[in-house]
């Protein structure tokens, strides 16, 4: 009898990943998400029938629990970086999570990850990184075997983090970064979705800190960008008390327009975030413990930040007949 997966916003940047492998894998995969019509280029990740997007809101009991019926496994992906009217950090990363987690152990769920992220602290002043701790302990009482996976900064074609700023830099000549001196050590999403599909295949449980081979600086990071889509810019740090008053206006634009507008430029709560390294500790297992060895920026960023690049895809012709004259 084949398996069957519930993956909890699945057709999101790490979740479809999860997803892809959990289809090579021989699972049959529901794509729980809130809009299944957004979602259903997932179906094209199997065999015909293998994966498909189901509706499930995490914020209510019902949706969630016909979304894990007959479920084998379930993985939670469902994260949010800003907050909107009735989607805040306290409703998804804890409530959320709970109710998964709870309603998962009375379905008689036989695995459980939880897709949490490196730097969950409970005593941490960003409320993001609260949340995040809350969210696990939550998990932890009601489904104790569950499986913890903190990953750093993801990296990959999809991300919201590499690709914001390669596209920022054809506007302009100055590139501003908050926290220059930040550490960071990004992790491939597949590696993640690695890690996902081989806690549910072997059932290790516990917290895993997830961290690529590379530590580098926020501004280290931007450089290493910036040479992958050949561009010159100067990088200026932005002193984190500058920081705090553009992100309090920019806060408040969004409470003054009522939640139509929503601030992903930035908020008070990721300049309290960009005060702290975003590195693994040492003190709990990692990838290298799920026999995962993880893939190098250097193997990736070019294959996809290319279209960034003054000429695109064309570059490197460009780069090589300058190279034979």
């Amino acid at each position: 009898m084949r398996r069957i997966a519930t993956v909890f916003g699945g057709s999101g940047f790490a979740g479809r990943y999860i997803c892809q492998r959990l289809a090579r894998e021989g699972w049959r995969v529901r794509v729980a998400v809130r809009f299944p019509n957004h979602a259903l280029f997932v179906r094209t990740y199997g065999i015909l029938g293998q994966v498909e997007p189901v509706f499930a809101d995490i914020r209510d009991d019902a949706s969630v629990a016909a979304a894990m019926v007959g479920a084998d496994a379930v993985i939670n992906c469902v994260g949010i970086m800003h907050e909107t009217r009735g989607r805040t950090f306290e409703a998804i990363h804890v409530e959320g999570a709970e109710r998964i987690a709870r309603l998962a152990a009375e379905s008689g769920v036989s695995r459980l990850v939880h897709l949490s992220a490196l730097g969950a602290d409970p005593g941490s002043e960003s409320r993001y990184a609260r949340s995040k701790a809350e969210g696990e302990a939550a998990v932890l009482r009601a489904f104790p075997d569950a499986t913890i996976l903190r990953p750093s900064v993801m990296f990959g074609p999809e991300d919201d983090f590499f690709n914001r700023f390669a596209d920022m830099s054809r506007f302009t000549l100055v590139l501003p970064v908050v926290g220059a001196k930040t550490r960071f050590q990004p992790v491939y999403v597949d590696d993640v979705a690695r890690a996902a599909v081989q806690a549910v295949e072997t059932g290790a449980a516990g917290v895993f800190e997830l961290g690529g081979p590379d530590v580098e600086t926020f501004r280290q990071l931007m450089e290493r960008m910036l040479a992958v889509v050949r561009r010159r810019r100067l990088i200026v740090n932005v002193p984190f008390w500058a920081a705090n008053v553009m992100a309090a206006v920019l806060d408040g634009a969004q409470f003054v327009s009522g939640g139509l507008w929503v601030n992903r430029i930035l908020t008070r709560d990721q300049v309290k975030l960009l005060r702290h390294d975003n590195v693994v500790s040492g003190a709990l297992p990692g990838l290298a413990d799920l026999g995962i060895d993880p893939v190098a920026m250097d193997a990736i960023l070019d294959t996809y930040l290319w279209v960034w690049r003054p000429e695109g895809q064309y570059t490197t012709i460009r780069e090589g007949l300058a190279r034979l004259r």
